[in-house]
């Protein structure tokens, strides 16, 4: 007899509720296996043919025989997965843990010469240290399952300084936030260069394809100093064609002008050399002891807030970006700054409220 002729006999010897309760596992059950085993039960069912279920890219036909079999012999309770009958499963929460542990590391610290994790490397260590032997598909699901990510590592420069005295000079900073009076301000400040040439970043491609990016050529550059609000996000920044004091003291004058009626203006900023230049130790004592400098340890980027806005600057406009000259580009770098000092602000605010 004919599959589908079979399994129409099966149907007909169903109940109304056995008939409702297949229906809904084909349209709603959470394991995509026991969908698409009752799909394929019921469009034999409706009369389409092993091949047309085939063509229509539900299943193969192999597998269509298989379920029908299995739905022939034993009913409803043939569509269940029989993976429970496969004996313990291999990957345990031990399992799991200790591949945590290893991702977090490096291969090296495993006696291998490789300086970065691939599938295979991973499955090789874990069963060196655990005596289980997994797939590489196994691995991919458990790595997607675990959300560990392909990405970059971020490279970074070791501080020189002593770890004591390191947190001594970043808790000073956090007091001087915690304590600070209401006719203070704090800003974090940096510098950021800005380039004709784009920045070359991942982006969302075609299969077989890949995106071109038209770069200038001749690489012409601009320089910017900004400071951000530690209270408000308030943005202020200033732009010159050098990276020189000249562009620091640029910006010491503007933060004087913009926050005339604080009493004192703390500036959190680097070791760059334009802070500490003698030029520079001219223009504070002209402005009268009101901005006052508080230096990170070296080498600590991520105490610097205003660096965030940085790395979301590049992301945003220079990486890949097809501007035609330096004035279309800095338009783009003005509008994003003038539109994230507004969301900062509108962030701190609903951060403060709460």
């Amino acid at each position: 007899m004919e599959v589908g002729a079979q399994v129409r006999k099966v149907w007909q010897k169903l109940s109304r509720r056995e008939r409702s309760v297949l229906r809904t596992l084909a349209k709603s059950s959470p394991d995509a296996g026991l969908r698409c085993r009752s799909k394929g039960v019921l469009s034999l069912v409706q009369g389409h043919s092993v091949q047309e279920i085939h063509r229509g890219g539900l299943c193969s036909t192999s597998q269509v025989y298989r379920v029908a079999q299995r739905f022939v012999e034993q009913g409803l309770s043939g569509l269940g997965d029989r993976r429970q009958d496969n004996g313990d499963a291999k990957v345990t929460e031990a399992y799991e843990c200790r591949l945590l542990l290893i991702v977090a590391g490096s291969p090296r610290d495993f006696r291998q010469r490789r300086p970065t994790w691939t599938q295979e490397l991973l499955m090789k260590v874990l069963h060196q240290q655990t005596g289980v032997a997994v797939s590489r598909s196994t691995m991919s699901r458990l790595l997607k399952r675990l959300r560990v990510r392909l990405g970059r590592p971020k490279p970074i420069v070791g501080c020189p300084w002593k770890k004591a005295k390191k947190n001594r000079r970043l808790c000073a900073i956090r007091r001087l936030m915690a304590q600070l009076p209401a006719d203070e301000v704090v800003v974090y400040v940096d510098e950021v260069d800005i380039h004709l040439n784009p920045k070359i970043g991942p982006d969302w491609m075609l299969r077989g394809t890949q995106k071109t990016v038209l770069t200038p050529g001749k690489n012409e550059k601009r320089y910017l100093a900004g400071a951000l609000n530690a209270q408000t996000g308030r943005l202020t920044w200033v732009e010159w064609d050098r990276k020189t004091s000249d562009l620091f003291i640029l910006l010491l004058w503007r933060l004087y002008k913009e926050y005339a009626s604080a009493k004192r203006i703390h500036v959190v900023l680097d070791n760059y050399r334009i802070h500490s230049s003698q030029q520079t130790t001219l223009a504070l004592k002209s402005l009268q002891g009101k901005v006052c400098l508080h230096f990170l340890p070296p080498y600590c980027p991520d105490h610097n807030r205003i660096e965030r806005v940085w790395k979301d600057l590049h992301d945003n406009v220079t990486r890949n970006h097809c501007c035609r000259d330096l004035k279309e580009l800095m338009k783009e770098v003005r509008a994003d700054l003038r539109q994230r000092s507004k969301r900062l602000q509108r962030q701190y605010a609903r951060r403060h409220a709460a």
